[in-house]
């Protein structure tokens, strides 16, 4: 943990490398252990550099864990960077179970609740939405229709980001002879922003409406997986019902779709309306069918209220995006004790984006609660690896330029850091895309490291809730699932507030202890399950849904 205030950092006892806090100029003396040297570059904040001198091909370890070796012999005190550093990490094997753990104190949370929408299935949402969505990218166009027709006259356009005063005013500006000068330099900063129009169902949190690109003209895998992916939302706690838009000759046939939603609840009764294109004829009389379905479910999905349940109801997705070289040590690892902290009380978390798991591919299977979960975790990495070297990339080529920019320059570096969301439970289910995560405690979700393509496949799987760390900034969020946003640092969290709900820059400033950071953001997640604070994904509308094709993404 970081408690006081510090300069610089060693991760793990048996790393060989030290993560700057701060900028240090060459020359900073560094005081380690007995062992006192001078930096030889200049080593910005995020970056690591040595204690010891390297040998040519020589192993870095961070965070106990190998990841990566040295291109050339390197002196004490020298920058690690992608020059002189390549990826390498442990290979992993089925080796002895390891599912001891030191669980958290978690007496502070025993008796707190949130108010979630009770689900006859008895799970609980911590939002209550009405889906609408294609079966076929045919029917997009009917579905942005019905967008069109509902989302303002119920009162659930957002305004947040809605620019049309805006452009009022260069309206205005051009019409008064302004040129393209005085266009580019006109401050907009006072335009007015229309306040929410009022709700017509008050219990209802919004009707939303989810388009994709896929459903015929792939391979049957993908569109069975996206009728398990569709299933899994309209499934799902935080939604009360839906209407599905289909044409009728695709490959994600509705009967499909049926038996996905049988396959996670057999006792399903949401109010679930199917409409078929090529069966109903006209557009018009599909589109009457639909707005007059829809309009009946949303007052039947009113009907439902928010009332107490208990800290065990909550599923937690874990993600990270935009990621930097703090990650691993504020806003991660935070999530870690808070994931312990819910696995303590019952519940639920999901770990996913599979490529950025390489390297600790040893330790989670050790932490596997049997010989049969561990061997599915070893499986689904080691043939999605192939997969991507296979087709000329492999998880080496994870990082993006700003992961590497900020410090992660291999991938078991981004990895590493990654895997500490997780906390150090047990692994009790190993889940592959789009299953069901419906299971207490611990779940690894096969997703790719894409942020919205892993965050669409944690909500499928059950999250109702998501917490997703960055460090460089991200706006995304989810259709029907709260995604609260943690920087990893100050800097960000000030320039970003708009995006942004949580700093865990705290931590690297000593300003609280990582268990500290945990209980805060806990007690945060709470207030949001309760419906009493909404998240800024939230109040941005911002509402990213990319079904996976079981591809090749990084």
């Amino acid at each position: 943990m970081i408690k006081d205030k510090k300069t610089y950092l060693q991760i793990h006892p048996e790393d060989n490398v030290l993560v700057a806090l701060q900028d240090l100029p060459k020359g900073t003396l560094i005081e380690w252990k007995n062992n006192n040297f001078h930096l030889l570059q200049d080593v910005a904040a995020k970056h690591k550099f040595t204690i010891s001198p390297l040998d040519q091909d020589a192993e870095v370890y961070m965070y106990g864990v190998l990841v990566g070796k040295v291109n050339c012999a390197l002196e004490t005190g020298a920058l690690i960077s992608t020059e002189n550093l390549r990826h390498a990490a442990d290979d992993f094997k089925l080796s002895k179970r390891r599912t001891d753990w030191i669980k958290p104190d978690v007496s502070s949370f025993l008796a707190k609740t949130f108010n979630g929408f009770h689900r006859s299935n008895g799970s609980v949402g911590t939002a209550n939405y009405w889906l609408v969505i294609p079966l076929v990218f045919c029917e997009n166009r009917n579905v942005l229709t019905l967008k069109t027709a509902f989302e303002e006259k119920l009162g659930y356009k957002v305004r947040a980001n809605d620019y049309t005063t805006e452009v009022d005013e260069l309206i205005r500006l051009y019409q008064s002879g302004a040129d393209i000068n005085q266009i580019i330099a006109q401050d907009l900063s006072s335009s007015a922003t229309r306040a929410s129009d009022h709700r017509l169902f008050e219990n209802v949190d919004g009707i939303k409406f989810l388009n994709h690109e896929m459903g015929c003209g792939g391979t049957r895998m993908d569109s069975d997986a996206l009728c398990g992916l569709l299933a899994g939302y309209i499934t799902h706690p935080n939604v009360a019902g839906a209407t599905i838009l289909s044409l009728g000759c695709q490959h994600a046939q509705a009967s499909i779709l049926q038996a996905e939603i049988a396959k996670r609840d057999p006792k399903f009764d949401k109010p679930l309306y199917i409409f078929e294109q090529q069966k109903e004829g006209t557009e018009k009389e599909l589109m009457q069918k639909a707005v007059k379905a829809t309009f009946a479910g949303m007052m039947e999905a009113n009907k439902c209220m928010r009332q107490p349940a208990s800290l065990d109801k909550l599923c937690i997705g874990l993600e990270c995006g935009g990621s930097d070289g703090f990650s691993g040590i504020s806003a991660n690892p935070a999530l870690g004790y808070l994931s312990d902290i819910l696995v303590a009380l019952g519940g639920s978390v999901i770990l996913a984006e599979f490529p950025e798991l390489c390297g600790v591919e040893q330790e989670l299977s050790d932490r596997c609660v049997d010989e049969e979960t561990a061997d599915k975790f070893m499986e689904l990495m080691r043939v999605y690896n192939a997969k991507a070297e296979a087709d000329g990339s492999g998880f080496y080529m994870n990082p993006s330029p700003g992961n590497i920019r900020d410090g992660l320059i291999t991938d078991a570096i981004k990895s590493a850091g990654a895997a500490k969301k997780g906390g150090t439970s047990p692994v009790t289910a190993v889940i592959d895309y789009p299953e069901l995560a419906n299971k207490p405690g611990l779940n690894l979700l096969c997703t790719p490291g894409n942020d919205v393509e892993s965050t669409t496949a944690e909500v499928a799987a059950g999250a109702n809730i998501v917490l997703f760390t960055t460090g460089l900034g991200t706006p995304t969020g989810n259709p029907i699932t709260p995604v609260i946003k943690l920087s990893t640092n100050t800097k960000t969290f000030e320039k970003m507030p708009d995006i942004i709900d949580i700093n865990c820059g705290t931590i690297i400033e000593g300003e609280e202890s990582i268990q500290e950071a945990a209980h805060r953001i806990l007690d945060y997640v709470i207030e949001v399950a309760s419906g009493e604070v909404v998240p800024k994904a939230v109040l941005l509308g911002q509402d990213d849904f990319i079904p996976w094709r079981r591809g090749v993404s990084l």
